[in-house]
């Protein structure tokens, strides 16, 4: 296969084709293969497809070609990219070989996908620049050796007009409008580009390039992904398996992960960024980025689960391993351990203890029935201070890291304070008491 090697990229680009492949096709060791790739994905289309194309693949003594295309949108990645990189990379580490598709081609038309207006043209300058850092910050997760790295404006930036004629006519206006976002715009009147129309197309005609055995993607791409079945079966070859993986919630615990939404944590961040950036998720994430974007097992996942349920593990404790867990990936475990502890420094001194907060102060004094021997409950002082409204409220600012006695965070939610004349209780940027005892 033909290579498109540019200047600005070849010092970022190893490619090594993997010639001998080794797997036995026993019908167990299938069975693991399938459980291990199933692992935190969305769906595989054809279901049993999967099965047929593992043992297909063993019997020929040749690994599958597992393509992933990328489209250099943005100059960094970050952690919702990761998702389906990582299972690319399970997939190297089954014997396989990933053929990573850099769109330098389709990243100038830009994917329609979710869009409810036309999307701006990245010019062939953004493509490039952003492309540079792309093949450096992908290799940091993928293995070298079995990655393919191509460019797709290899094949695309040649096809003639018969070509694109052809391929245009293996898809009717029809189908297209099957896809959600085109379905709506259509129906609201807002314009649809031809040139949108093909973006689906030439990411179909990918597949057909490199003639790929399985393409993943997110959920998102799901109809973009069905198309390269069709246009390899069009041009006379075995259709691809689809496999589609979760979309990940950014920091903001509701949208995508995206970095013009500022709700990104990038693989190419600092340990101490990346760090806080984790422990500011909402705790309902930390199942979902354990399972979805670190190499924790199923069962320590699952005890992870059911201990938060239950009340055996603190979501402040279980964050920090998450957020450990995470640099340690991208770094190492002095870096992660460095990251905490300057992590523990800046939330201990914070906006809890400021001058300014503390002049706020206004005299709160417990009651006598909540104390015992000088202690009380911190869910308790908050809310008998009028911090919370209720002790569900105090709870859930404790666990988000917003009650401070003495300008140090309180990250247990069944702490127990002990009280001294004068002592600083803040929750927030705007909440602040003086302890006052009778």
């Amino acid at each position: 296969m033909s290579i498109c090697v540019l200047p600005y990229l070849y010092k970022y680009i190893r490619i090594v084709k993997i010639r001998v492949f080794v797997l036995k096709s026993s019908i167990v060791d299938i069975n693991k293969q399938i459980t291990s790739i199933s692992r935190g994905s969305d769906e595989i289309i054809p279901a049993e497809g999967l099965a047929a194309k593992l043992k297909a693949a063993a019997a020929a003594g040749r690994p599958l070609r597992v393509k992933l295309g990328l489209d250099p949108s943005a100059p960094d990645i970050h952690l919702g990219h990761t998702v389906v990189l990582r299972k690319l990379r399970q997939f190297q580490d089954l014997g396989h070989t990933a053929v990573l598709i850099v769109g330098d081609f389709t990243g100038m038309i830009g994917d329609p996908t979710g869009r409810t207006a036309m999307r701006p043209q990245l010019t062939e300058a953004e493509v490039k620049t952003n492309a540079t850092t792309y093949v450096d910050q992908l290799m940091r997760i993928l293995n070298p050796a079995r990655t393919e790295v191509v460019f797709n404006s290899t094949w695309l930036g040649k096809m003639t007009m018969a070509d694109t004629l052809r391929l245009t006519g293996a898809y009717t206006v029809a189908r297209m409008l099957e896809r959600d976002d085109f379905c709506q715009r259509y129906a609201n009147n807002q314009p649809i580009s031809l040139r949108e129309f093909m973006y689906p197309l030439l990411q179909g005609y990918d597949s057909v390039a490199v003639k790929a055995d399985i393409e993943l993607g997110g959920t998102d791409q799901k109809f973009n992904l069905l198309v390269g079945r069709d246009l390899q079966r069009e041009y006379g070859q075995e259709a691809q398996i689809v496999l589609t993986m979760p979309l990940l919630e950014g920091t903001d615990g509701v949208n995508k992960m995206s970095k013009s939404l500022g709700n990104y944590i990038g693989v190419t961040d600092t340990p101490e960024d990346m760090f806080g950036k984790t422990m500011s998720l909402p705790d309902e994430l930390i199942v979902r980025y354990f399972r979805l974007v670190t190499d924790v097992s199923d069962r320590d996942v699952a005890e992870i689960d059911t201990g938060l349920k239950d009340g055996s593990l603190h979501p402040g404790e279980t964050k920090r391993r998450l957020a450990r867990t995470i640099v340690a990936l991208y770094y190492d475990e002095g870096a992660a351990q460095a990251a905490e502890e300057t992590f523990n420094v800046k939330h201990k001194v914070g906006h809890a203890g400021s001058e300014e907060l503390a002049k706020l102060a206004e005299a709160i004094t417990p009651d006598e029935s909540l104390m015992r021997d000088n202690r009380i409950r911190i869910i308790d002082l908050v809310t008998d201070a009028g911090f919370a409204a209720s002790k569900g409220e105090a709870r859930r600012l404790v666990r988000q890291g917003a009650v401070r006695i003495d300008g140090t965070v309180v990250d247990a939610e069944d702490a127990d304070v002990h009280l001294a004349d004068g002592m600083l209780l803040t929750v927030g940027k705007r909440r602040a008491g003086r302890v006052t005892l009778k």
